[in-house]
């Protein structure tokens, strides 16, 4: 019988629209020279009579004026007056000419300039929006091409480009494997001992606690046996069996390991297994599963091969009937193999984590 245990495991507002119609009309609403126009109206208001015309209180007309006209000839009857000329009594000012002409063309000077310049400023302007597109569609390219903005590495302060990672082409290798270490003797090296496999007084498999009486250590293998087990052990190279005995509810369980040189013979022990482990009695743990029936299973795990017996305290035979009696087989069949590969699981971690020579 076997354990049936664990299988391996967003328009800019047009700014100064009305500002510049407010400002035009201020800035050019009077015309420069308007006071000397007023003197001038005042200097062509004097002097009328001076001209040798009849006056509206007669007196003979003579082609040229008195002394009293101080005026010009007239050039003939009935024309008009030429314009007056400013005499000793004339009045205003005369306009200086040469002033308002050069202000004239300083002004003509200044719009001149204010145009180029405005024109100068809107190409600045239209040149730079352009070469702002340019740039901007530059950078779009770019980014198209490249397949993404991701900024690129700073150059290193000696201005040699900045070295990238490498990684090795050589994968790592696996982890070890526990199965390995409890399979092969060369690499099982660690300590085995009944106290090491069978550690504590209780034991507890989901939520059912046992109290561990008595245990053992031989290499004499058959002498630790019933029926036909010895000779199945001693022919398929039997190192060593560790025992402990494990007590609940009135049902006691012997649990036993058996060392094997290598895997084939733990396997070939556990197919060939005919009687079962002797009981392990002590340690507040009588005589059980002599001269009655009891449960006996048998499994393997690398170069280790377990057994178990299990029956009552009392002596009363053990019927399918009995589910404590396979449960508490069962609990302890799984914690020998749980142990096991505990075992290789340890060796294998310690190798991972030594120095590579």
């Amino acid at each position: 019988m076997s354990f049936g245990g664990p299988q391996w495991p967003q328009e800019p507002q047009r700014q100064g629209q009305q500002g510049y119609g407010e400002q035009g009309r201020e800035a050019y609403g009077q015309q420069p020279g308007g006071q000397g126009q007023q003197g001038q109206g005042q200097g062509y208001g004097q002097g009328a009579g001076g001209y040798g015309y009849p006056g509206p209180q007669g007196g003979a007309p003579g082609p040229y004026s008195g002394p009293q006209g101080g005026g010009a000839p007239a050039p003939f009857p009935g024309a008009p007056a030429p314009g007056p000329f400013p005499g000793p009594q004339g009045g205003g000012p005369t306009p200086d000419w040469s002033a308002l002409a050069d202000a004239s063309a300083s002004r003509a000077r200044r719009k001149r300039l204010l145009t180029i310049g405005g024109g100068v400023l809107a190409a600045l302007v239209v040149g730079a929006v352009v070469a702002t597109a340019v740039v901007a569609t530059g950078k779009e390219d770019d980014t198209a091409k490249n397949g993404g903005g991701t900024p690129t590495a700073p150059a290193s302060p000696t201005g040699s480009p900045t070295p990238e990672p490498t990684f090795s082409s050589v994968a790592p290798p696996p982890p070890p494997n526990p199965k390995d270490y409890i399979s092969d003797p060369k690499k099982d090296r660690a300590p085995l001992t009944a106290e090491g496999l069978f550690p504590g007084r209780k034991l507890t498999m989901d939520g059912r606690p046992y109290t561990k009486g008595a245990t053992s250590a031989t290499a004499n293998c058959a002498a630790v046996t019933q029926g036909g087990l010895g000779a199945v052990l001693k022919k398929n190279g039997c190192q060593k069996v560790l025992r402990a005995t494990y007590v609940r509810d009135g049902v006691a369980v012997t649990v036993g390991v058996a060392v094997f040189p290598s895997e084939a013979a733990a396997l070939k022990a556990k197919n060939q297994a005919t009687g079962g482990i002797a009981p392990l009695t002590g340690a507040g743990v009588g005589d059980f599963c002599r001269a009655t029936v009891c449960l006996r299973r048998s499994n393997a795990i690398g170069r280790y091969a377990y057994f178990t017996q299990a029956g009552f305290t009392n002596g009363k035979k053990v019927t399918t009937a009995d589910r404590g009696v396979f449960r508490s087989s069962d609990d302890l069949g799984t914690f020998a193999f749980n142990q096991i590969y505990a075992r290789g699981k340890s060796q294998a971690s310690a190798a991972a984590g030594a120095p590579r020579q």
